[in-house]
């Protein structure tokens, strides 16, 4: 039974948002005093469990008077599940230690999901009643989790469903495509179909400035200050949403049409070290680009073949698998110096890829270990005397 979660957007009215902001304080409230007291007794040698801290937390609200009036679960649940899996992340050294939440930044709350119930375009929540949304919910099935969260001036419920298992689509008709990502076109297949980047940042950048330099000359804090921040935050949120669109867009019409996928290996860490490209790569988002392309390619059952870091996809010739030792960015066209092929570059490496999807390039040796080749230079005149050789007559 695959866990599924629909992100719907609410169109709660005034006494709704007062209400939402209310939990949002009372979850990070309980979320900072529960890691104080975590803190106080790392500090003496002492590791205590989300259990214990819970029951420090009930005890120590009793005296507050306000805390009476909040939903109970928000608190349980930003004890037993944010923080919680903030600690053990820690310990695990998968992350540093727990950061104390400050006011208006990632404002959200879980309630209690046996209490909510959704009919068509609305939804119940405890202690608030009816709360309209502007779609109904996709998934049929078992709620599992609720999640309220504010981006900008807007407000979502995330809904996680227990569905039933999804019917199988026949995708052996489907051919099988590479895709080769960049920062000018978003996305080219193998087949020469390319859809292209909005790059909504370097659009909206002038309206950017301005707004923040607007801000940084507010009083802070002031009332002003507050109002210029959330213009700040609406254009943010516009850029965000229209790179979110591009990307379900493009990622759904390439998942309906192919049977099995060849990318590459990205290392987005590593990528962004070059402050010529840093600003442009991270107005493209290729990483989470990818991330919705490998979650849509998994629910529909369809395959991703990636290559290997050190696989050369825009250096290779996709023809004869010639090797370029140099190949500048500036050379939007491939030329082979080989088989005398002239073809897009980012065409050439999409078809690269497709021949590593589909098992014709082989990148790895029999173990999954990294293949290098001892002499490169060895490697590509072998390559380049088969080929002389297939042009002979016979």
């Amino acid at each position: 039974m695959p866990l599924r979660t629909h992100k719907i957007a609410l169109d709660p009215n005034n006494t709704q948002r007062r209400w939402f902001t209310q939990q949002c304080g009372y979850a990070r409230f309980a979320y900072n005093q529960a890691l104080a007291d975590f803190k106080t007794e790392k500090d003496k040698g002492n590791f205590l469990s989300a259990t214990e801290l819970n029951n420090r937390f009930n005890v120590a609200k009793k005296g507050i008077a306000w805390t009476q009036d909040m939903d109970q679960v928000v608190a349980n649940k930003s004890i037993f599940v944010n923080l919680a899996s903030a600690i053990t992340n820690w310990r695990k050294k998968r992350a540093r230690f727990p950061r104390f939440k400050k006011r208006g930044k990632r404002d959200s709350f879980t309630t209690n999901n046996q209490s909510v119930e959704v009919d068509g375009s609305r939804i119940k929540l405890p202690k608030i009643g009816w709360i309209r949304m502007f779609e109904s919910l996709r998934f049929v099935g078992k709620i599992i989790k609720v999640t309220i969260s504010r981006t900008a001036h807007r407000w979502f419920v995330s809904i996680t469903v227990d569905t039933e298992d999804i019917i199988a689509v026949d995708i052996s008709t489907h051919p099988v495509i590479g895709i080769d990502v960049g920062i000018n076109t978003l996305a080219t297949c193998s087949d020469g179909t390319q859809y292209d980047n909005p790059r909504p940042l370097k659009r909206y950048e002038r309206k950017l400035k301005r707004a923040q330099r607007r801000l940084s000359k507010r009083k802070s804090k002031s009332n002003n200050w507050y109002k210029q921040l959330h213009k700040v935050q609406r254009i943010h949120y516009r850029i965000a949403c229209i790179r979110a669109d591009n990307h379900h867009k493009v990622s759904t019409d390439i998942v309906n049409r192919v049977s099995a996928i060849g990318i590459e290996t990205l290392k987005i860490t590593n990528m962004l070290k070059n402050k010529k490209l840093a600003k442009a790569l991270s107005d493209s988002a290729l990483g989470n680009f990818l991330t919705i392309l490998k979650t849509k390619s998994e629910a529909r059952g369809i395959p991703i073949v990636e290559a290997d870091q050190f696989y050369a996809s825009s250096k290779t010739c996709s023809s004869c698998n010639y090797k370029k030792k140099n190949l500048t960015l500036s050379e939007r066209t491939y030329q082979c110096s080989a088989c005398s092929i002239s073809i897009d570059r980012d065409v050439n490496a999409a078809r690269n890829l497709r021949n590593v999807a589909v098992g014709h390039t082989e990148t790895q040796n029999a173990c999954g270990v990294q293949r290098r080749p001892q002499s490169e230079a060895r490697e590509t005149e072998a390559r380049k005397a088969v080929w002389q050789q297939q042009l002979l007559p016979i």
